[in-house]
């Protein structure tokens, strides 16, 4: 039986098997550097950072670039410099359960639960459902790790450049009609395993910028479309006739981003770069600033256009006092 000790809580008995971990450390092979212990959903848990060699993982086409364009209907659609487009297909393991968790979120809200303000502990019956309740969530939580990791290792496994797009997730969950599916799907978690899990077998990750019209551009002709709602989910191109799926056309313009970026014709954002947008603190400084009147605070000017400034300015002084 293996136990972890931790500071001022002594021993305790760890849930999962720590026998691999701990025949590392015995024989030399490994070296904890720190321990974080953290609360979850009435469970405690407790990540240790290791020092390892690991060897590094061959990829099956190291050549072979694939745009992902991620999605709500489908989880990501791939499509490599092959020809190839496959649909990966969205779980939904929070939609699944809703049901279940409007049942047990009932049966806690019924019962006499905790008050900070009275100090008033919660009842036996509380704490029953609010367990069960939380069995639920941890489900959920598991299922979707799970599902993430397989789909983001199966995707370094096979090629060597991955094109991913810079998605504002923040912005898509100030969606009520969106924030759901969105936050179940994980956006920001499969581009995270993406970048650093390229970084572990020496692979190259492209973050296209965050304002490329990658689904209102035409991946055939490069015609951009003024408008495409969210609600149209076929691409259709008036110059050239082009029929195809949204998230397919996005994807093979992220693709071709790739080979932009490998001979240098375009610029489609930092390599291994995890934000490639410009800050607001610095398009705020950047931004253009109006010219000011008579001299003011604020009004940036280049030194022929003040000149130009001052002249008129004593022209108009002139003006004002001359006698009529």
């Amino acid at each position: 039986m293996i136990r972890v000790s931790l500071p001022r809580l002594g021993r305790i008995r760890t849930h999962e098997s720590t026998i691999k971990l701990s025949g590392r450390i015995q024989t030399g092979r490994a070296r904890i550097l720190s321990a974080t212990v953290r609360y979850e959903r009435g469970r405690w848990f407790v990540a240790f950072q290791v020092e390892t060699a690991r060897e590094m993982s061959r990829v099956s086409h190291p050549d072979t670039a694939v745009g992902i364009d991620l999605g709500v209907k489908h989880l990501a659609v791939l499509a490599d410099s092959s020809g190839q487009t496959r649909y990966e297909p969205n779980p939904e393991h929070l939609d699944g359960v809703l049901k279940l968790l409007r049942f047990h979120s009932r049966r806690v809200s019924r019962r006499q639960g905790p008050d900070r303000r009275t100090g008033r502990k919660p009842s036996r019956r509380w704490e029953k459902a609010n367990r069960e309740r939380n069995k639920v969530h941890h489900r959920v939580a598991n299922l979707r790790a799970d599902a993430l990791h397989k789909f983001t290792t199966r995707v370094r496994a096979e090629y060597g450049t991955v094109v991913l797009e810079d998605l504002n997730v923040a912005g898509m969950l100030r969606n009520r009609r969106l924030a759901r599916r969105v936050a179940d799907a994980g956006f920001g978690e499969i581009r995270r395993q993406l970048i650093y899990k390229g970084r572990r077998n020496l692979c190259t990750t492209i973050v296209a910028n965050r304002w490329s019209p990658t689904s209102k551009t035409c991946s055939d002709c490069g015609a951009v479309k003024a408008k495409l709602p969210l609600h149209v989910r076929v691409f259709t191109c008036d110059t050239c006739g082009l029929v195809l799926d949204r998230d397919e056309n996005a994807a093979r313009n992220l693709l071709a981003l790739a080979a932009n970026c490998t001979t240098g014709t375009g610029v489609a954002g930092d390599q291994d770069t995890p934000r490639v947008s410009k800050p607001r603190e610095a398009d705020r400084k950047t931004r253009r600033q109006r010219p000011g009147r008579g001299g003011r605070a604020g009004g940036a000017s280049l030194p022929h256009q003040r000149q130009k400034e001052t002249g008129d300015r004593r022209q108009d002084t002139e003006a004002r006092h001359a006698p009529r």
